[in-house]
């Protein structure tokens, strides 16, 4: 089973094709691809590819558990689950070389 995901350009929010073929960012409300519907499957990729307001514009793996959709990627799955840094937490400002210790 696969979904479309992407991010809005603006806001920079994941976000998932649902059935209705709007964009919303609960996984658990995107539409589920199965292996016979890839053709369907790559024309919404394909539109979402155009539209200007979309990018990163991908197809997920995922599998239900628990009546949940968990995306087979760990970096789908952080998307999916949202920031992985607190709320509030300090970003880190480069410098003006914009080097980054390691």
């Amino acid at each position: 089973m696969e979904i479309i995901t992407a991010n809005e350009l603006v806001s920079g929010a994941v976000v998932y094709l649902d059935c209705n073929g709007r964009w919303v960012q609960d996984v658990n409300a995107a539409r589920r691809f199965q292996a016979g519907e890839t053709s369907e499957r790559d024309e919404f990729v394909k539109r979402a590819k155009a539209n200007i307001r979309l990018v990163s514009v991908e197809v997920e793996a995922v599998r239900e558990v628990n009546g949940a959709l968990v995306p087979d990627r760990l970096r789908a799955r952080i998307r999916a689950l949202g920031t992985t840094a607190p709320y509030g937490a300090q970003r880190q400002v480069l410098g003006e070389d914009g080097h980054v210790s390691l």
